[in-house]
């Protein structure tokens, strides 16, 4: 079953161009999915007492676009499968009533104590819910480790970056990313790549990396120990995959 959100671009959402904030479609991106879940009992007042959580692990998106204020945006969404401990959800995005874009996110459950993941999808109620179709969005490239790069620049998770979850809520990553360095042709037609590999906390200090290549520039984040907390990768697109 596919399920219909609407919102409506606020001021406080755009940037100084008028363009609706990547990481704020990703808020709305995530906000829907959390919305969905629960509708049908396994979102976080389901989950919460069990001492589980949901988090984010991958999402890719394509958009032609970016509304301005005022604009009406429609994301329908579904889930494609709970599977191997993990939770697919797809997202058709339209502007207006036009298609301007898609998304595919991949979700898991962890134990909000010992942050391993853990699998719930044996429950009738997580395989009852898949609507099952497939959005053929191709999945990432793998990230390799940056070795050379163009900038860095440090930053200090702070009060406002850390959510429910005891750690920096993952749209703040891409904010971070983009506070460090935006592309002049971010409003374009673009694809976004991001993975989590780590969680990051209050008062921690992350390095953000990036690189330019031919059409893309692609983010590493590290924490103080040199580990990748975070990749992403925003290249430019004509067109929709599918």
């Amino acid at each position: 079953m596919k399920y219909h959100f609407h919102y409506e671009i606020q001021p406080q959402d755009v940037d100084c161009n008028r363009k609706l904030r990547l990481y704020t479609l990703e808020n709305y991106l995530l906000n829907t999915a959390g919305s969905i879940a629960g509708t049908l009992g396994f979102g976080l007042p389901q989950l919460l007492p069990y001492g589980y959580t949901w988090i984010i692990t991958h999402l890719y998106l394509e958009i032609l676009k970016m509304p301005t204020h005022g604009d009406q945006l429609k994301i329908e969404t579904w889930i494609e499968q709970n599977a191997h401990m993990l939770s697919t959800r797809n997202f058709k995005l339209y502007c207006n009533d036009e298609l301007i874009g898609q998304a595919k996110s991949i979700w898991a459950v962890i134990d909000i104590q010992k942050r391993n993941i853990v699998n719930v999808f044996d429950s009738p109620m997580f395989t009852d819910s898949v609507d099952g179709e497939v959005l053929p969005i191709k999945r990432a490239q793998r990230f390799g480790n940056l070795e050379e790069y163009d900038g860095v620049q440090a930053h200090t998770i702070t009060y406002s970056d850390v959510d429910y979850n005891n750690h920096c809520n993952s749209c703040k990553y891409l904010e971070i990313m983009l506070d460090a360095e935006r592309p002049t042709w971010l409003n374009e037609g673009i694809r976004l790549d991001i993975t989590y590999v780590k969680e990051i906390y209050f008062k921690e200090t992350m390095n953000t990396l990036w690189k330019y290549n031919e059409d893309e520039i692609v983010y590493q984040q590290k924490n103080k120990e040199n580990t990748t907390c975070c990749n992403a990768r925003i290249s430019k697109i004509e067109k929709l995959s599918c």
